[in-house]
């Protein structure tokens, strides 16, 4: 009993940890997780504390705390064994990894998601440009996996359809897509300044232009389209939180494409919190309180 009583404490901890680490480090993830069942919305903070965690690895932590270029790599090679260890064995002396583990092992989440993430994160050590290859390999790693196993996390004691299953990762990938690429374009210059990288495949800060910043969002908004669509395909416990953080990046979409491509080189474009409540606001009402028309296509799918 008292191995038990320890394990337990143990699992709740590192699942408070990555609460907190997200928590510290995201407040748009913070609002939109709000929405969430309190079992779902714990899960998701455990996959994106493990992200933000490789995050800072390779964003300049590691570097800031003096750690040569070849040592930072180590580190991150160590986490993807641990965590890939913690997915076999449900263990990890890391509590933001055993708490990942508990989630993966639970919701069906393994190496097929978590390889491609670790090999996006250790092209940021190792590449400072893209090819068009290189960068959508990129962005399925970084991103559209993440939206693959927070999928599976919303889906967890669902049964569906695969014609259903395909609409929904489609959607999952092109929303996790679309959030990339918008961080991307808002942090252009940040990211050429600072760390080196130019992730768009043909694209330069000094150079950057108006039809760039229209070509990007363009893309951008194709990507939102779809992922849209398929939200009213989710689960409904889902829908509300998923919805919130689409609008919120069409905002940041919307802002981005009304701002010149010339101050796009040396600022960073944000959606005030004002906005993002009235966000928030709108959405839970839409996706949580108005019931659908009778006879809609969503009429059926609230309980």
């Amino acid at each position: 009993m008292a191995r038990e009583a320890g394990l337990a404490l143990y699992n709740k901890v590192a699942v408070q940890t990555s609460s907190v680490v997200i928590r510290s480090y995201s407040t748009s993830f913070g609002l939109a997780s709000r929405l969430l069942q309190p079992r779902t919305r714990l899960q998701i903070e455990t996959i994106y504390a493990l992200v933000r965690l490789a995050d800072e690895i390779v964003d300049g932590v590691a570097a800031e705390a003096g750690l040569a270029p070849a040592e930072v790599a180590r580190h991150l090679d160590a986490l993807e064994a641990d965590t890939a260890q913690a997915l076999r064995t449900g263990y990890s002396v890391n509590l933001v990894v055993h708490a990942f583990a508990l989630t993966a092992r639970s919701t069906g989440i393994t190496e097929d998601l978590t390889t491609p993430f670790f090999r996006s994160m250790r092209a940021d050590l190792e590449r400072t440009e893209h090819t068009p290859e290189s960068f959508n390999d990129y962005v399925y790693g970084s991103a559209e996996v993440i939206g693959l196993m927070c999928l599976l996390c919303f889906l967890q004691g669902s049964e569906i359809d695969d014609d259903r299953a395909k609409r929904l990762r489609e959607g999952a990938q092109r929303l996790g897509a679309a959030f990339q690429k918008v961080n991307f374009l808002r942090d252009l210059a940040d990211d050429f300044d600072t760390l080196g990288r130019s992730y768009f495949p043909g694209i330069t800060v000094a150079a950057f232009s108006e039809a760039d910043k229209h070509r990007l969002l363009d893309d951008i908004d194709t990507d939102l389209q779809v992922s849209g669509a398929s939200i009213t395909e989710l689960p409904p416990h889902a829908r509300p939180a998923v919805a919130l953080a689409q609008e919120l990046f069409s905002e940041l979409s919307r802002r981005l494409r009304a701002t010149g491509a010339e101050q796009l080189r040396s600022t960073r474009i944000r959606v005030p919190n004002p906005v993002k409540l009235r966000i928030a606001a709108g959405t839970l009402y839409t996706h949580r309180f108005r019931r659908p028309a009778p006879g809609s296509p969503t009429a059926g799918r609230q309980q």
